[in-house]
């Protein structure tokens, strides 16, 4: 059973995971919602101005009066900006399972940031009460594909021609998912401050 908690700020080595501030919006649009490399495979187009990063933000910060709400701004401790997003974008009630959708700017690709991000994304679902944490990426993509194996997510499967992207593309999508029982850590979640 679900004990909804919200978004609650989790911290990592490099990284402090907390909800979205109004004043985001420049620096999301700039470290990666503007740029179409970063969304060239996900469900949204390319922000083409603040202004698209302003409505998004604030869109989000009214959903998180909702305890069921769970989206975080990645901020990298460098340099004190958020430099992506992380959150459930999906949660299937009769299941218990959330669905994980995530992106990050490409000045931070390969560096092991959104591993690092995930990994303490999935303990902390698990401890809401969670069964079941999948995530999706196009096969066109498979750097999304290394973050879910390196966080413990099993392949499951791939669907082909299941999604269409901005371009108009019509793209395989590869799904993985991780179960509580599998989860070696979720006894010991990271501490939400």
């Amino acid at each position: 059973m679900l004990n909804h908690k919200g978004t609650k700020i989790i911290e990592t080595d490099r990284l402090i995971l907390r909800p979205f501030r109004s004043r985001d919006a420049p620096l999301m649009y700039k470290n990666w919602a503007g740029d179409r490399d970063v969304t060239r495979f996900l469900t949204w187009n390319a922000h083409r101005s603040v202004s698209d990063s302003e409505f998004v933000v604030n869109m989000w910060a009214a959903e998180y009066n909702e305890n069921s709400c769970y989206n975080w701004a990645i901020v990298l401790k460098d340099i004190s900006e958020p430099i992506g997003s992380i959150g459930v974008v999906r949660i299937h009630d009769n299941t218990d399972a959330a669905e994980i959708g995530y992106c990050i700017g490409k000045n931070w690709w390969g560096n092991g940031i959104m591993t690092e991000a995930f990994s303490a994304v999935i303990p902390y679902l698990f401890n809401v009460g969670f069964n079941r944490i999948t995530a999706a990426h196009a096969v066109k993509n498979p750097a999304s594909g290394r973050v879910m194996q390196k966080c413990g997510l099993t392949y499951e499967g791939t669907f082909r021609q299941f999604f269409r992207a901005t371009s108009g593309e019509l793209l395989d999508i590869s799904f993985y998912a991780i179960l509580k029982e599998e989860h070696r850590s979720c006894k010991n979640p990271p501490k939400a401050l």
